[in-house]
């Protein structure tokens, strides 16, 4: 088992995975844990913002507004597509599906609580028992099934109109600004979101969709640049998340990613 430690300090650090090798060569032959701590800036202040018109996802035959970016993450040859947004306000949730439903995407990831610390993060844009539907006004979404787990809750819920499956996964163990001491959930959350999707970018929110929304992505490309054996830069990924949605990653952060070999 590898431990790698993600902080939001003062530093840049360059890394190459290839190195990963030989730290999991010496986790093995010693049977210990080994650690790398990987530091990047990060800014403290909350910003509330409109999205930039070069990366904002617009709406409709008109291009209306929604607080939405494009985020578009190249590692190798591959390329990690997905739509960051703020959480559904009560205003906002039949535009939400339709962003959904023209984006062709296939899996939400929302990463808060509707209410934490009794402050009110999301508006429930989903349909929940006892009432399992929910019309809005050109989408007709009904829960088809849900399974509550420690850690995360998954959600199977029917365009029904539409004809389009959508798994809404909304990871339920991180306190708003305070650290996610659950990893390696974390991590699994990533992995359970990987297996589900299948077609379009996929939509993750917060309650602003800079703060948790910024580190799932971050986690995902650098777990992505691992994986393939390449070099990466954590400077560099927070600009280029930042570069294309203001404000990613908003608070200092410790994500510790536990890591199965």
């Amino acid at each position: 088992e590898i431990l790698i430690y993600i902080s939001v300090g003062e530093c840049n650090l360059n890394y190459n995975s290839r190195s990963l090798n030989l730290f999991k060569r010496t986790a093995i032959s010693t049977a210990c844990d080994t650690m790398v701590e990987l530091c990047f800036r990060s800014i403290i202040t909350t910003f509330c913002f409109c999205a930039d018109d070069r990366t904002r996802v617009p709406l409709g035959e008109k291009n209306g507004y929604i607080n939405a970016s494009y985020i578009r993450m190249k590692v190798g040859e591959e390329e990690h597509f997905y739509i960051t947004t703020q959480g559904p306000l009560p205003s906002t949730v039949a535009d939400f599906w339709q962003m959904v439903w023209e984006s062709e995407s296939d899996v939400i990831a929302m990463m808060t609580k509707e209410v934490e610390l009794g402050q009110t993060k999301c508006h429930r844009y989903w349909p929940e028992p006892p009432h399992d539907s929910t019309d809005l006004a050109n989408f007709h979404l009904r829960l088809d099934n849900y399974q509550i787990l420690e850690y995360f809750i998954i959600r199977t819920i029917e365009m029904i109109n539409k004809q389009r499956i959508i798994s809404h996964l909304q990871f339920t163990t991180w306190p708003d600004q305070n650290t996610s001491k659950l990893s390696e959930q974390l991590v699994k959350f990533i992995c359970y979101m990987r297996r589900a999707h299948s077609t379009g970018p996929i939509v993750a929110h917060c309650s602003t969709g800079i703060g948790r929304t910024g580190v799932l992505l971050c986690v995902e490309v650098l777990l992505s640049y691992i994986e393939k054996d390449l070099s990466f830069n954590i400077k560099q990924i927070v600009r280029d998340l930042r570069h294309q949605r203001f404000g990613m990653i908003q608070t200092k952060v410790m994500v510790h990613i536990y890591m199965l070999w």
